[in-house]
């Protein structure tokens, strides 16, 4: 059966930036930028500078997000070394307990759930007009690589999709926000931003689904604005729902 093989670097991209000419970390702790609440630890110094210490790690994630995504002037995806290539084919025999059902459009023939909203979801793609094939990120070794309060970390999107169109949608399932989730997007966002800019993996975007019943809505919305993109063209291998990808991560320069 003619197939469809697809490729796409993981982690993260380089960013190359000229040098930083903004303030210093504590030019910003001196400044009037940093608002602390309740106010009376704002009036008195001494609090105030307590409170400062115990966040620190927080003023300089904040600083730090600002000088690479406002002082970037070129971004480029970096390869792993040690595994540049990762395929769905290359997955190994794993066991779990917990609940999972047969897949149609998927190159993994079972789907294992990790919520109901997942077993929804999954059933929508497999049977979804816009969608050609899909994949759920598990065991994959997909795992875009973030930095949250000075610490690197792995973000794993929950399922990877090939539309119609020949485009591809990175898409996570997410109840509820806050500062990590953020910083999880802004960092998906980069990685969607160096492989687009690479030109070696087709073309690719990124969504999040915040309730079960919202996900015909976003596979509806990128399909009609993949419409009018240019189709890429993909090797044919013998398995129609095949997955190969390139694993990348991304550094960035100032």
């Amino acid at each position: 059966m003619p197939s469809q093989t697809i490729s796409f670097p993981t982690d993260a991209a380089r960013r190359t930036a000229p040098p930083w000419q903004g303030p210093s970390v504590e030019q910003f702790i001196k400044s009037d930028k940093i608002e602390i609440a309740p106010a009376l630890f704002n009036q008195d110094d001494l609090r105030r500078r307590l409170i400062i210490t115990l966040n620190m790690t927080k003023v300089v994630q904040h600083i730090w997000e600002a000088i690479r995504f406002e002082n970037t002037e070129h971004m480029e995806p970096v390869f792993d070394q040690d595994r540049p290539i990762r395929a769905t084919g290359d997955m190994g025999t794993w066991y779990t307990g917990k609940p999972c059902e047969y897949t149609k459009r998927s190159h993994i023939n079972f789907c294992v759930y990790d919520s109901t909203w997942e077993a929804s979801e999954a059933y929508e793609l497999d049977h979804n007009p816009a969608v050609e094939a899909w994949v759920k990120n598990d065991h994959l070794g997909f795992d875009v690589l973030y930095v949250y309060r000075g610490v690197v970390r792995k973000y794993r999107p929950a399922f990877i999709i090939r539309m119609k169109s020949g485009n591809y949608l990175v898409l996570e399932t997410k109840g509820q926000d806050n500062e990590q989730n953020r910083t999880k997007r802004k960092f998906i966002d980069e990685w969607v931003q160096a492989v687009n800019a690479h030109r070696g993996f087709g073309q690719w975007s990124w969504d999040v689904s915040t309730d079960p019943g919202d996900i015909k809505d976003i596979l509806a919305r990128h399909s009609h604005a993949e419409a009018a993109k240019r189709r890429m063209s993909f090797n044919l291998t013998e398995n129609k729902y095949k997955w190969r990808y390139a694993h990348a991560h991304c550094i960035h320069q100032n």
